[in-house]
């Protein structure tokens, strides 16, 4: 079961960047989220990340074999590219590399306005900032059903 604890170390990482971002990109987040078919408010991120809409946009799925594939994933997002990186191979080699791609993937992420998140076991998916990953909150459907 090497794949779970992949999974679960991946997921604390994101958790981790996340908490020691605060709330206020949580509440940006959220903003972005509510409004599904009105404004989403990337307008303003859009325009200080990319100059123009990308012409073609690519969804790529890349695997992480060493640390220097870095460097490729974040000319991929910086290109408009949306992609799903497995990290399985590289966590087979050095599970510390891993939580320091993901870190540094992280970072870079919320610099130019993107997106990050696990995507089952020992995938993550990084888009760019014109791109938001959709996130089921429980909490959320909880209190709806105590109000009524």
């Amino acid at each position: 079961m090497p794949d779970v604890t992949l999974g679960r170390t991946i997921e604390k990482i994101l958790s981790k960047v996340r908490k020691e971002k605060g709330s206020e990109i949580a509440k940006e987040s959220l903003s972005r989220t509510i409004s599904p078919l009105g404004s989403t408010g990337l307008e303003s991120s859009t325009s200080s990340t990319f100059q123009s809409m990308p012409e073609k946009v690519y969804l790529k799925a890349l695997p992480l074999r060493s640390i220097e594939d870095v460097n490729l994933i974040k000319q991929e997002v910086k290109a408009g590219n949306i992609l799903i990186v497995r990290v399985s191979p590289l966590a087979k080699k050095s599970i510390d590399d891993v939580k320091r791609a993901v870190t540094e993937l992280c970072d870079f992420t919320e610099s130019v306005g993107g997106d990050i998140a696990r995507l089952g076991e020992e995938r993550v998916v990084i888009t760019p900032s014109f791109v938001r990953i959709w996130r089921e909150k429980a909490d959320v459907s909880e209190s709806d059903s105590t109000v009524a």
